[in-house]
Parts: C-alpha cells; structure tokens; sequence
C-alpha cells in the first residue's frame, strides 16, 4: 500500500454485527509516526458501514441493530433478487467512512467512543481503509 494507506481485514461471524476496530486503527495511526492530523476510515462494501458509538456497554450495539431491524426488517417487500435489501439500506442510512482527528498521536475521541465495522450481510471477510493524513 502507499504511504500512510492501511489495508485491514475483517472476518465477521454474525449475520448482523458490530466489531470494535477502535484499537486496530489506532494501531495503524502509530504506524505512521503522523502526531497531527487526520485519519479516514472508510468501507467499500454495499452491505456494511461504520460508526462511532459508544464502547462500555454491549448493549447498545445490541440496542442499535435492534432499531435498524425494527426500521429495516431483514424480511420485506424488498424486489432486488439477493435477498439483502436491507443491509444495502442500513449501509446507506449508517454510512461508509468516519473521519477522525488525530493530536499527540492518538485518536481523539471521547471517553465512551468506539469506532465500529458494523456487518449487515455477514458472516463475510471483509476489508476497510485507513488513509492517515
């Protein structure tokens, strides 16, 4: 990869999951030696996203694909022919990428923050960016 452009993998196990990458991105941006600046996270699958919420409790990923199938049933009146509507519309409403400040070498995200690969057409091995600017 090009200077400060990171390949990560990402193999899910559910369905419908949120996995915490808050760690392995951070990992990437102390790869860099970048002390001040940006860090891109983006996503390039139709099916999943990512997000910062909050990482104490489990619970409110739970609570949060709870919603987005109370929203968004995974079983509708859907005519694209995969079978997978719903996780395209849950990708679309969530969004691909997350832009982030980068001080002193870290991430700077509040106390409760996470950032989350979240999987909506899983299980799937999948990959997403980080560009550290």
């Amino acid at each position: 990869m090009k200077r400060n452009l990171f390949a990560i993998e990402i193999e899910t196990e559910q369905h419908q999951e949120f996995v915490e990458i808050t760690e392995k991105i951070q990992k990437k941006v102390k790869e860099s030696n970048v002390e001040e600046g940006i860090v891109l996270v983006y996503c390039p699958h139709t099916t999943a996203g990512i997000t910062i919420n909050e990482n104490a409790d489990p619970d409110v990923v739970w609570d949060m694909i709870d919603a987005f199938n109370s929203t968004f049933p995974v079983q509708s009146n859907y005519k694209h022919f995969e079978g997978n509507s719903h996780a395209h519309i849950k990708s679309s409403v969530l969004g691909n990428e997350k832009t982030l400040i980068i001080t002193e070498g870290h991430l700077l995200l509040g106390r409760w923050q996470g950032i989350y690969f979240c999987e909506f057409d899983g299980p799937r091995n999948r990959k997403i960016y980080v560009k550290i600017i």
